[in-house]
């Protein structure tokens, strides 16, 4: 196997159609997730999907990517999965956080905001100075974590996982600046409102935020998986090699079109 993405949060959503997309094009796939229960499923269908399109060059480990000690457990064994070759991808694709309001009934916790921020922001940053230290990515890599419009728009419920979301794009940005000059770059991509699994537990109300999106996003639809799956497959292709410190947008110009 020639080519390597690492996945974090690679199960459902963005991440297992990213995987999906990859995998028909070649790439072997190590990729983590913490699912239980019925998500378990749902990943467990998509994970033998993937295996069968890769030739069992699939990897995954149900275990909390963010975790410290996860980090230092697996980045020898990734090492050891691809005989010691970089990846091409590094992917932030992790969708776990609090989602509740600042202030009200049930106001967010210090704890919550940590681990939501730790979770969604933090771990790409310590996943990629160990990848590095251990010459996991070379020129050529690409750091790529996923961003919203909350961002910049406050959304019900959004709060907590809206300060991940900027606090990862300025890692992503700092990572571009630094690591630039040895030809590995760092960029972010932007879906639009997306009818996923994690979008339902952010606020009860998704459905009329699914339906809205289809009235002001230009292409009157939502923004699905595969479209950031293909996006992500373009940002790999070498004509993509000076992109970087960017925000990279696949929402049919949603955030572009007026009022959430």
């Amino acid at each position: 196997m020639s080519k390597w993405a690492l996945i974090l949060g690679g199960s459902t959503g963005h991440g297992a159609a990213t995987a999906k997309k990859l995998a028909s094009e070649g790439y072997g796939i190590i990729a983590f997730h913490f699912d239980r229960g019925e998500a378990k499923k749902i990943a467990e269908e998509n994970i033998k999907a993937i295996s069968d399109m890769t030739n069992n060059n699939c990897h995954y480990f149900n275990t909390n990517a963010a975790a410290t000690e996860t980090i230092e457990k697996f980045v020898p064994k990734i090492n050891e999965i691809t005989s010691g070759q970089p990846l091409k991808l590094l992917l932030h694709s992790i969708a776990f956080g609090t989602t509740t309001n600042f202030f009200g009934e049930k106001p967010v916790t210090q704890r919550q905001m940590d681990m939501t921020i730790h979770v969604m922001s933090n771990c790409l940053l310590y996943w990629t100075q160990k990848l590095y230290d251990a010459k996991m990515l070379a020129s050529g890599s690409r750091v790529l974590g996923l961003t919203s419009e909350g961002n910049y728009v406050a959304m019900d419920g959004y709060g907590p996982v809206s300060v991940a979301k900027v606090s990862m794009e300025a890692i992503i940005r700092q990572i571009g600046w630094e690591l630039g000059e040895f030809g590995i770059t760092a960029n972010a991509v932007q879906a639009g409102i997306t009818p996923t699994r994690a979008l339902t537990k952010i606020n009860d109300g998704w459905e009329m935020w699914v339906e809205n999106t289809k009235k002001r996003n230009p292409m009157r639809r939502t923004t699905t998986p595969e479209d950031i799956a293909g996006t992500i497959s373009m940002l790999l292709k070498p004509e993509a090699d000076f992109i970087n410190c960017s925000i990279i947008y696949c929402d049919g110009g949603e955030s572009r079109s007026g009022s959430f």
